[in-house]
């Protein structure tokens, strides 16, 4: 999200620098290592129905803003809107087309979760009380020793995450030296400390979803993009070749690294739409899904939320972001402006794939979009009211 980690992308991108990255997006995998992922035995193709018109305008913070001008903006490079499961628009733009595999930044966190839920319910796990520590050794002595699964899951930690770019050590500069050829992540989160106590303080961290994704290598004994591919890629019928970014070790970039076709996007919103079923199978658990999507303490209310250091505007569950308002709705969201909308009151699932120019270069939403954003997707729910 906001400037979070120049770790959201391979290091051969510059990011938040306000080059224009839709060329760079598209083709990450051509200059960065990448574990694969293979289409599904039983690809799922969505069914089509007739293309709805988009609104032309859409209401943030009580000024009417035209559409077309904010997927112009943000250069866009897919936007698709499904209905109950049935494509209803579908738009690529730039370099983006159906069968690209554009980078989902943080959207991946919210496959990571899904992931924790699966293990969970395979008795891989016991309790999201459990301290992480417990099930991922390494961390044992770092920030992360004694803290709960569902702290983490939550951006709770407690552990200490600071964005200077300037400063050599600080994490965000740390973590990006982990994605240089040779670096390691593993190595680079046994250095992380404490700064919050645990449960307190909602501070959007990438290194908590690497946390989180060192847990489901210990304790499914396999790679993220292994277990990905059984848990996720075949039951959802995924149609096209997917990728994780891997550091030089190997280990998967759990926070940000996934590749992926916005049709295979959707899946994921889709999924979670139905409470975890997918086409009459349970895949994630209902009442984990349930938990991941809802607001859980006072910390985590949308403007708590700290990101880059400032408060940010939507709330926050199991690594889904929960906007205002009540509507149940909630989203994936990575920088650059990457969405997996979900409005399960409509039957709504939205992607959006984007290289926002401006996306960094400050930390107002006026442009990163982030919010302003949600806003534009819940206008184009509402066509279908």
């Amino acid at each position: 999200m906001e400037n979070q980690t120049a770790g959201d992308a391979p290091p051969a991108v510059q990011l938040f620098s306000g080059q224009r990255q839709y060329e760079a997006f598209a083709r990450i995998r051509e200059f960065t290592p990448v574990a694969p992922m293979a289409p599904s035995s039983h690809p799922f193709q969505f069914g089509e129905g007739p293309a709805i018109e988009l609104p032309e305008t859409y209401m943030h913070e009580g000024v009417a803003k035209p559409l077309r001008g904010l997927i112009e903006d943000t250069d866009t490079s897919a936007l698709l809107v499904l209905k109950d499961g049935i494509v209803r628009y579908e738009e690529y733009l730039l370099t983006g087309g159906r069968g690209v595999q554009w980078i989902s930044m943080s959207v991946a966190k919210s496959f990571i979760s899904a992931l924790i839920g699966i293990a969970r319910a395979e008795g891989k796990l016991g309790s999201l009380e459990d301290p992480i520590s417990d099930h991922v050794p390494a961390l044992k002595g770092s920030g992360y020793d004694g803290v709960s699964i569902r702290h983490v899951l939550q951006m709770s930690s407690g552990v200490r995450w600071r964005e200077d770019y300037g400063d050599p050590n600080s994490e965000i500069s740390r973590m990006s030296a982990a994605l240089a050829p040779g670096g390691s992540l593993d190595a680079f989160m046994t250095t992380m400390v404490r700064e919050f106590e645990p449960g307190t303080v909602c501070q959007y961290s990438s290194a908590d979803t690497q946390a989180l994704g060192m847990l489901i290598r210990a304790v499914t004994g396999t790679s993220i993009a292994a277990y990905m591919q059984e848990k996720l890629c075949e039951p959802l019928g995924m149609e096209a070749p997917s990728f994780w970014i891997v550091d030089g070790q190997g280990a998967e970039m759990a926070f940000a690294g996934i590749l992926m076709t916005a049709r295979d996007f959707a899946k994921i919103g889709e999924l979670y739409r139905h409470g975890g079923a997918w086409q009459g199978a349970q895949i994630v658990p209902a009442d984990y899904v349930a938990d991941s999507v809802k607001l859980a303490a006072p910390h985590l209310a949308p403007g708590r939320p700290l990101v880059g250091g400032y408060p940010f505007g939507l709330g926050y569950g199991y690594q889904w972001w929960l906007p205002d308002g009540d509507q149940g709705d909630f989203s994936a969201i990575g920088v650059y402006n990457q969405y997996v909308y979900v409005d399960p009151s409509r039957g709504v699932v939205i992607v959006k794939l984007s290289a926002n120019p401006a996306y960094g270069t400050s930390h107002d939403d006026a442009d990163n979009k982030d919010v302003e954003t949600v806003s534009a997707l819940r206008a184009i729910a509402r066509v279908f009211d």
